[in-house]
């Protein structure tokens, strides 16, 4: 058990850590963003889905990371704009559209996933060595979760600004309104409609960046269905953490210790079934909502359709 110790363990086991909580971390930060202005998504699965897709084509075509980022962030708010308009806009209700997106997301990024590699499981080439910065006298090799460092640092960054600009601006507080009182921010010369639009669309944006790192650097390649429920985490993340991003940051680690741990159970000597090793993660998320579920306390606006002058 001492080569569980080595340092070379623990560097693969934090990366293995962070990099299953960073996909959940941003898709579980856009989705907060758009509950506290009044807005449930519950199509996050399927914008993961496009944004891994779409964000996988881009750097195998072009060979950069960073436009397959800017194609998952694309593919997110192009799905996303579909909730824009039929629930901002047209206020139809928003589980039903976003089961839909769900479904959307789904089926379209399968179809052209058989369309174009039905004969072929194509990979990205990360087996060059990479160094973590600060931390250079540790390789790292593989897919990992510091194979492009700068994606690392700017998820944080995303996390940091979010949380300043929700509670320390005031557009921030405009968004806030429009979850806890839209009509009181519609008196205030605020536009509901416009604060609601910019929420989905910047979730579309977060949960189409979550898919892309989730296939580029987590995963290293792009397969149908490889979310495998993390969007709808994303959505429990966000109702727990009740607006405060560093809970998200906090669950989505906790979330990736288990994944991590499931990675290392398998390499001992202990015969746990591959089923049950999937599971933990979704099991503690069910015990913390048995004993926290009470304590979330949603916008009163959430998932109701906003109408001018409405009682």
């Amino acid at each position: 058990m001492i080569e569980f110790f080595s340092q070379a363990f623990l560097t693969a086991f934090i990366v293995a850590i962070l990099a299953s909580a960073i996909p959940l971390m941003l898709a579980a930060v856009g989705e907060t963003v758009g509950e506290q202005s009044g807005m449930l998504n519950i199509g996050i699965e399927g914008l993961l889905l496009v944004g891994g897709y779409f964000g996988f084509i881009g750097t195998l075509s072009t060979g950069s990371f960073w436009v397959g980022f800017l194609y998952g962030i694309i593919a997110g708010v192009v799905l996303s704009s579909i909730m824009m308009i039929l629930c901002v806009w047209l206020g139809l209700n928003q589980i039903v559209v976003g089961i839909g997106i769900t479904l959307a997301g789904t089926g379209v990024s399968s179809v052209l996933y058989d369309f174009n590699f039905s004969d072929s499981k194509p990979r990205l080439g990360l087996d060059t060595p990479w160094r973590i910065p600060f931390l250079a006298d540790i390789p790292v090799i593989g897919p990992g979760l510091f194979a492009q460092p700068g994606m690392f640092y700017l998820a944080i960054v995303i996390l940091v600004v979010a949380s300043i600009w929700m509670y320390r601006t005031t557009a921030g507080l405009r968004l806030r309104s429009a979850g806890q009182k839209p009509s009181s921010l519609d008196a205030a010369g605020g536009s509901v409609m416009r604060t609601r639009s910019l929420a989905v669309l910047f979730g579309g944006a977060m949960s189409g960046l979550g898919g892309a790192y989730l296939a580029l650097i987590s995963a290293g390649t792009f397969t149908p269905g490889m979310t495998h429920g993390l969007g709808f985490l994303a959505i429990v993340v966000a109702m727990l953490a009740r607006g405060r991003f560093v809970w998200v940051a906090v669950i989505a680690v906790i979330y990736g210790l288990f994944i991590a741990m499931g990675t290392v159970l398998q390499l001992t000597t202990l015969n746990i079934p591959i089923d049950v090793v999937h599971m933990m993660p979704f099991v503690a998320v069910m015990i913390v909502l048995t004993f926290f579920a009470r304590r979330s306390a949603l916008p009163p606006a959430l998932a109701i359709p906003y109408v001018r002058g409405a009682r």
